[in-house]
């Protein structure tokens, strides 16, 4: 998987870019906007930052968008409902052909999620899945702790104690996907508040920062980096 660093982008021509790229798989792909060519087929991991935006899922209802102010807001073809992007987090971009991978669509989901939560150990934190809500979360009083979530979720209550620290939302288009992930390492978490973070009301967004770890943001990502090429082999 060849690894792609783009800097600082605007969201909405990267957008268009994942979407031309995968259209276009096995053949050329032209090098518009700065963004990475491809050539037969070949799977890249597009790494990016994004200035300040709002983006809504396929399932993204207007009434989780709160007070977005200036902040735009785009509507995109990813599952999922509305999140941020914003400078500090790491913003993944695998695009892959599961058909040549060999695994599916819940696979894949899983080996994403694997890859953040390998990345989150590495900073001696731990991250935890939460049924039935993509995405991965810490324990906000002991993020370093390795108990495994247990007992049924409160339905009045299902993030009580915890925190999302990464967001998780895909398109799959002829086996090939699109979009990805957000790992938040150090950024302006108020954004958050001016929504409910993945259709949760309540839900708190946290960062690697928030959870006492000062890591650089240029380090974060070439971990991550690493864990998505061994997570997402064939």
């Amino acid at each position: 998987m060849l690894v792609c660093q783009l800097g600082c982008v605007d969201y909405l021509p990267t957008y268009t870019a994942m979407q031309e790229f995968t259209v276009t798989r096995n053949t050329e792909f032209s090098d518009r906007n700065g963004l990475p060519g491809s050539k037969h087929g070949d799977n890249q991991l597009w790494i990016c930052e994004h200035p300040p935006v709002y983006t809504q899922g396929l399932a993204g209802k207007l009434e989780h968008v709160l007070n977005p102010g200036s902040i735009p807001v785009v509507q995109t073809n990813r599952g999922g409902q509305v999140t941020f992007h914003g400078p500090g987090q790491v913003v993944a971009y695998p695009l892959v052909d599961l058909k040549r991978a060999g695994y599916f669509v819940k696979e894949y989901v899983y080996r994403i999620e694997e890859a953040v939560i390998r990345t989150l150990g590495h900073f001696g934190v731990t991250g935890h899945r939460v049924m039935g809500a993509p995405g991965i979360y810490v324990r906000l009083g002991e993020p370093a702790s390795h108990a495994a979530l247990t007992g049924p979720v409160n339905p009045l209550a299902p993030f009580a104690g915890l925190g999302k620290i990464a967001a998780l939302g895909i398109k799959v288009s002829r086996h090939c996907t699109y979009h990805g992930l957000a790992l938040n390492v150090a950024m302006d978490l108020e954004p958050f508040s001016r929504i409910n973070p993945c259709g949760y009301a309540g839900l708190q967004t946290v960062d690697l920062r928030f959870v006492g770890v000062s890591a650089d943001l240029k380090v974060v990502t070439e971990v991550l980096a690493r864990k998505l090429q061994t997570y997402l082999a064939p």
